[in-house]
C-alpha cells in the first residue's frame, strides 16, 4: 500500500487579468489586498507577508518552479488549482497554461472547479454578479472535452488508476448534476479513450451525502469552513481582547474559534464512504473583507501539525492510489490561510508538515 499523499489546494489569482483589472482596478492580484491589509486590533497579525517566495507572478516559470520546488521539499506531493470555467470562457488561467508548457516542472496537479459565479462578495455585494456560470450540457460536454484534451492527457495529471482526478466545488449548484456525470465520463471514456474519470466534491456547502448518490466516487472534507464553524463565547472573547489589551466593542471583526473546530475534526466520525480529509493552516480573511471578515483565534503551527498529525495516522487508502490528504491551502494568502513562508511564521507550517509525515 502506498504511503499518504498530501495535495495543497493552489491558488492561481497572483497574476493580473482584464477582468480583475476592470473589477478591481488596474493590476490587481491577490497581492493587493494582502499589501493592503491592516491590524485591526492590538495584536491583530496583518499584514501577513511572504518571506522566501516573495511577492511572485505566477506567469514566470521561474516563480512556478520555485513555489513546487519548495512545497516538494516539505512532502508535498501535487497541487489542486482551482480551475475557473464560465461556458468555455477561462479566468486566472495563465499559471495552469503556462505549467503544462512547463517541461522542468515536475509537480503532479489535479484541478478543482470552482463552480460559483464571481461577484462582488469581497466588497458585501453578493448580488452583483461579475461573471455567470451558465450551465447546460452542451457546455458540460465542451468542458469535459478541453480538459482531456488539454489538461488530463498531461502525463503529471493525476490519475487513480487510468481515471483522472477531478474535483468539483459545489455540486449542489448544478441542475441535474447526474446528466452532467454521465455525459463528462461518455466523453472522456468514448471520445478519448481513459477507463473512466475520478470525481470528487468538497463538503463545503449543502447537504453532506454519500457521492454515490449522485454517481461521484468521494468527497473531499473542506477543512476552511470546519474551522470557522464555531463563535468564540463571551468569556473566549474577553480572554482575547484582555490578552490584545483591546476593547471588544471598538472592533466588529466576526471571532472563531479554531481550537475547538480542529478539535471537532480530530473527533469527527468518518463517513463509510470514500472521504479524504483535510487541514488547514490558519484563517483571516480580513484582508479581503476588513472588519467584515473573519479571524479564526488559536491557529499555531503546533496546533496544526497536531492536526496534521491525527489525519495520517488515522487514515487508511482506500487503493494503491486513493491515498490523498489534502491541505487547504498552499497559498490563500488574502484568506491568511497559507503553508508558505511568512515574515511571523516562516516555514514552521511546512516543517510542521514534513515531521508529521515522517512522524
Amino acid at each position: 500500500m502506498n504511503k499518504t499523499k498530501l495535495i495543497a489546494f493552489h491558488l492561481p489569482q497572483f497574476h493580473p487579468i482584464p477582468e480583475n483589472d476592470l473589477w478591481w482596478g488596474k493590476g490587481f492580484t491577490e497581492w493587493t489586498n494582502v499589501t493592503k491589509a491592516m491590524p485591526l486590533f492590538s495584536g491583530h497579525y496583518q499584514p501577513q507577508l511572504p518571506t522566501d517566495l516573495g511577492f511572485y507572478d505566477l506567469r514566470l516559470p521561474e516563480a512556478r518552479k520555485a513555489q513546487a520546488d519548495l512545497a516538494k521539499s516539505y512532502g508535498i506531493e501535487g497541487f489542486c488549482y482551482y480551475h475557473y470555467w464560465f461556458n468555455g470562457k477561462r479566468l486566472l488561467d495563465q499559471p495552469i497554461d503556462g505549467m503544462l508548457k512547463q517541461n522542468d516542472l515536475k509537480m503532479p496537479f489535479m484541478l478543482c472547479w470552482a463552480n460559483e459565479n464571481w461577484t462582488r462578495r469581497w466588497d458585501g455585494k453578493e448580488e452583483d454578479v461579475l461573471m455567470q456560470q451558465d450551465y447546460n450540457f452542451e457546455d458540460d460536454k465542451a468542458h469535459m472535452r478541453w480538459l482531456c484534451e488539454h489538461v488530463f492527457s498531461d502525463s503529471r495529471y493525476i490519475k487513480v488508476g487510468n481515471k483522472p482526478v477531478f474535483v468539483l466545488y459545489r455540486h449542489d449548484l448544478l441542475p441535474d448534476i447526474k446528466t452532467t456525470v454521465a455525459l463528462w465520463r461518455k466523453v472522456a471514456i468514448e471520445e478519448f479513450g481513459f477507463e473512466d474519470l475520478y470525481l470528487c466534491f468538497t463538503d463545503s456547502f449543502g447537504d453532506v451525502i454519500d457521492p454515490k448518490e449522485i454517481d461521484f466516487d468521494a468527497v473531499i472534507e473542506f477543512s476552511p469552513l470546519a474551522v470557522i464553524k464555531n463563535k468564540l463565547k463571551i468569556k473566549q472573547k474577553k480572554a482575547v481582547f484582555d490578552f490584545f489589551k483591546k476593547k471588544q466593542k471598538s472592533v466588529s471583526v466576526d471571532f472563531r474559534d479554531f481550537e475547538l473546530g480542529v478539535k471537532k475534526c480530530i473527533d469527527k466520525k468518518i463517513p463509510d464512504y470514500k472521504y479524504f480529509r483535510s487541514v488547514t493552516p490558519s484563517w483571516d480573511n480580513t484582508p479581503r473583507k476588513k472588519e467584515k471578515g473573519v479571524v479564526a483565534v488559536g491557529s499555531n503551527p503546533d496546533l496544526y501539525y497536531k492536526w496534521l498529525s491525527h489525519i495520517i495516522a488515522n487514515f487508511k487508502p482506500y487503493s494503491i492510489d486513493e491515498n490523498f490528504i489534502f491541505i487547504n491551502a498552499m497559498n490563500e494568502w488574502a484568506e491568511g490561510n497559507h503553508l508558505e513562508p511568512c515574515t511571523k511564521y516562516g516555514t514552521a507550517y511546512l516543517e510542521a508538515t514534513k515531521k508529521a509525515l515522517e512522524s
